[in-house]
């Protein structure tokens, strides 16, 4: 049986990563092959399992400790062997250089890495944005400070429905190359911020609704304000505090169309002030449950 890359497998070069490294290279390959987003693709669906055997492994410290004595044993053999063909091929040519053109390979060597042209590096940087402006789309200035001091301006089209973390990438807009090498990018990564009213986990979006006593007690019907649009609620008798109530495919977009759903969250909120008649009432309710209440005595 061949031996899996499970970090290969998630996108990443190297085991020297951390847990939310992992969580978030697992996110972007199981988004880009997921069985919703290519429907009858069988390489898709068979590399979406291979996704999530690699985060299972990785994502839990003993079983990831236990791999990566067998993931450092086949990269450093595979290494090697690399090596050992890139030495072996390197030899031979440099002696079918000297024997026939009379070519000293060293001397071309040091002339060659002289002018080895180099990418410039990528500049990193991080652009918060509210749970709405990310379901309906947005344009944001960046302003950064260049190499040479000044400051530049970015325009940000952020399309709607991005994913939280995603990155935005503009090429060649990073650092300059050396010897004539292509500037690095500059790459935005999009953090997606927790409104008032919305939060966000995956793709499903929760709202905490206050509703009256009474209303707990009696059953209501409420029109709920969703992140798109208004969404009718009936609230049944005798709700409690905390009952989550689901409205599916109303939550944060997915893409191809596809959404999570929306959560309401029940909380009942006490009048802080009473009418007289307000009181009254409470008092007489109280009366009632009282009366209403069997008291059982163990013997």
């Amino acid at each position: 049986m061949s031996f899996k890359d499970y970090y290969k497998i998630l996108g990443l070069e190297t085991n020297k990563v951390s847990l939310d490294e992992i969580k978030l290279a697992y996110r972007e390959q199981a988004k880009k092959y997921h069985p919703d987003i290519n429907m009858g693709d069988s390489y898709s669906e068979e590399k979406f399992k291979e996704v999530n055997e690699a985060y299972k492994i990785l994502s839990d410290s003993k079983t990831r400790k236990k791999y990566d004595r067998s993931w450092f044993i086949y990269t450093e053999r595979k290494r090697k062997i690399q090596e050992k063909e890139t030495e072996e091929k390197k030899t031979f040519k440099e002696k079918l250089m000297s024997i026939f053109f009379g070519i000293n390979p060293i001397k071309k060597k040091n002339v060659e890495e002289k002018r080895l042209t180099l990418k410039g590096e990528n500049i990193e940087t991080e652009v918060d944005i509210s749970i709405i402006e990310a379901f309906n789309g947005t344009k944001k200035k960046l302003k950064l400070l260049a190499v040479d001091g000044k400051t530049r301006t970015f325009s940000l089209d952020i399309p709607a429905g991005i994913q939280n973390e995603d990155r935005i990438r503009f090429v060649g807009q990073g650092k300059p190359g050396k010897n004539g090498g292509k500037n690095g990018d500059l790459l935005v990564r999009i953090f997606i911020k927790d409104s008032k009213e919305f939060k966000l986990n995956g793709a499903d979006i929760y709202k905490e609704v206050n509703i009256t006593p009474w209303e707990a007690a009696l059953g209501t019907k409420l029109t709920v304000e969703s992140i798109d649009g208004e969404v009718s609620l009936i609230i049944p008798k005798g709700t409690q505090s905390g009952e989550r109530f689901t409205i599916k495919g109303k939550g944060y977009k997915i893409g191809r169309g596809l959404r999570g759903n929306f959560y309401i969250i029940t909380k009942i909120v006490v009048p802080k002030k009473l009418s007289i008649e307000e009181e009254k009432l409470y008092k007489k309710l109280k009366e009632l449950q009282n009366c209403d209440t069997k008291v059982v005595v163990n013997k």
